[in-house]
């Protein structure tokens, strides 16, 4: 009896999420943005879901149980979206809803010069984030946005075991208001960028932002694009920086979600703060190889494709692969059994079926 209550009470899911599915037109290979009155070209494009939406393909595509709570319209972009997320990658939509006569919100990125520029347009969400996460049901970890969470997303997580993973977002007024980090109280970890994580301590160096963060969660770790990543475990004692991986950065739509995602499963897998920055490093660069935020985010099968040509360029001598091979050496004990997933990427074209 004791065990199969036991059992009863073991979180269903493994991560949960709450936020805003947006329908992604990504537009790469431009060369300028656009000046006034004028037109350009862009070599690439694909269309995917994005916004909350690049975080439950990320998780799911790990093999994460994800589970997702958001408002979708019933438009063809809610069809594509939900067909996408529900039953090409098998993302729990059981606390989602779809909302007659409410359009889907729309982001158009512009990739140039290995960064991104938006436009979006939007309505408000027909129901509250605290209507859509009753019955929500319990994950072992959850990611937030803390500057634009309501109080019923933080709380859900908070008293029942969940940890919840906080990350935050550009700052449109730029004037970083640190009250924003009142809101980590009860978070187990806090994922910002190095310009966001300077900006909120007012600090002119990432370790010392890092380190101002360490005072408010047990985890804090902050990305640097290029330099790699600084973590601090207060749980374990670690304290760990991580080279970045030097790819040519197609698009970086959706990377720091690809990271987040990789670090929730490191974490939830219990290996040591080394490793999961790495391999939350090497999610996120062969994110950024492909184009569209969601479906650019690496399955198993991906990482184990890259693994493979490390280990024959390591053979082959090249010192660059015998680096990654050694900083790598724990994959082969955390990769799935065969066969592998590998995902599907955008395409150009709002398809029937996804990009198939």
């Amino acid at each position: 009896m004791e065990s199969s209550t036991a059992a009863a009470l073991q979180p269903e899911f493994d991560v949960f999420l709450q936020g805003t599915v947006f329908f992604d037109i990504v537009l790469t290979g431009l060369e300028t943005m656009p000046a006034k009155g004028t037109e350009v070209w862009a070599s690439g494009m694909g269309s995917c879901p994005g916004g909350i939406a690049n975080l439950a393909v990320a998780a799911a595509r790990l093999g994460l149980r994800t589970t997702l709570a958001a408002a979708f319209g019933d438009d063809v972009y809610g069809d594509f979206c939900w067909q996408t997320l529900c039953e090409q990658e098998g993302v729990d939509l059981s606390g989602s809803r779809r909302f007659a006569g409410w359009h889907s919100p729309v982001t158009v990125s512009m990739s140039v010069a290995r960064d991104r520029s938006m436009v979006t347009h939007a309505h408000e969400a027909p129901v509250s984030a605290s209507q859509l996460l009753a019955g929500t049901p319990r994950a072992r970890a959850g990611i937030v946005h803390v500057e634009g969470t309501d109080e019923a997303s933080l709380t859900a997580g908070r008293g029942d075991g969940t940890l919840l993973f906080a990350d935050v977002g550009w700052d449109p007024t730029e004037r970083w208001d640190s009250s924003v980090l009142d809101r980590l109280e009860g978070c187990h970890a806090f994922l910002p960028n190095s310009v966001e994580a300077m900006a909120y301590t007012r600090t002119d160096d990432p370790r010392a932002a890092l380190h101002r963060l360490a005072e408010r969660v047990p985890l804090a770790v902050v990305t640097c694009g290029g330099q790699g990543a600084l973590a601090v475990d207060a749980t374990t004692g670690e304290e760990e920086w991580a080279p970045s991986l030097p790819v040519n950065a197609y698009d970086p739509t959706g990377a720091g979600d690809v990271f987040g995602a990789a670090l929730v499963l490191g974490t939830l897998r219990g290996w040591p703060l080394r490793q999961r920055l790495a391999f939350a490093n090497l999610c996120a660069a062969l994110s950024v190889q492909q184009v569209g935020g969601s479906l650019a985010a690496p399955g198993w099968g991906d990482i184990a494709d890259w693994w493979s040509h490390v280990q024959a360029d390591a053979a082959g001598g090249s010192a660059a692969a015998l680096e990654w091979r050694s900083r790598y050496d724990f994959l082969p004990a955390v990769l799935p059994a065969p066969p592998l997933r590998t995902g599907r990427r955008a395409t150009a074209t709002l398809a029937r079926a996804s990009d198939a």
